[in-house]
């Protein structure tokens, strides 16, 4: 009987699975919009007096999205002024959706990422993932890996969409 030999396993070809980055924490909207008269206006005195009161160690060690879901005008202050009590609970907070979280906490692992050893390597960035995983992750991946890599294929070791392939020197 013939050894059946995982040719994947053996080749020098290089895999990278986001999900392997996402960051383990609960993620929270925090929607501001019944801080405000009426759903609608932002009165400083009320609003600063909900952000002294309010609980943030209920935030502790949680990623954080600011939103006002209503249709009301928020001054960036207001924001700021969140930020300001959160922080020191909060492992990370923007302005905008749980998308936009994801996608700042990628941007800020990617631009860390060691790319050293992928250097003239085929790479296939791992397609479906569990989590979510922003788009922008891929993108911002792939332009790092563009100088350095062989190739670059999306998908699975046994069905990978090519991407890129680096130029031969004459």
């Amino acid at each position: 009987m013939e050894e059946i030999v995982n040719r994947v396993a053996n080749s020098n070809l290089k895999n990278i699975d986001l999900e392997d980055f996402y960051l383990p924490g609960e993620r929270v909207l925090f929607d501001i919009k019944d801080w405000l008269f009426q759903e609608l206006i932002l009165k400083e005195k009320d609003f600063r007096e909900k952000a002294e009161t309010y609980d943030w160690s209920q935030l502790k060690d949680k990623y954080v999205a600011f939103t006002c879901s209503a249709d009301a005008i928020i001054p960036s202050w207001a924001y700021l002024l969140l930020t300001s009590k959160a922080a020191t609970y909060v492992k990370k907070c923007v302005v905008g959706d749980l998308n936009l979280l994801e996608t700042v906490l990628y941007v800020e692992i990617i631009s860390i990422f060691d790319i050293g050893q992928f250097e003239d390597k085929p790479v296939i960035i791992k397609g479906c993932a569990n989590k979510p995983i922003p788009e922008t992750a891929y993108t911002l991946l792939i332009q790092k890996l563009l100088p350095v890599a062989k190739n670059i294929m999306y998908g699975e070791a046994c069905s990978t969409v090519p991407l890129f392939k680096k130029q031969k020197l004459n």
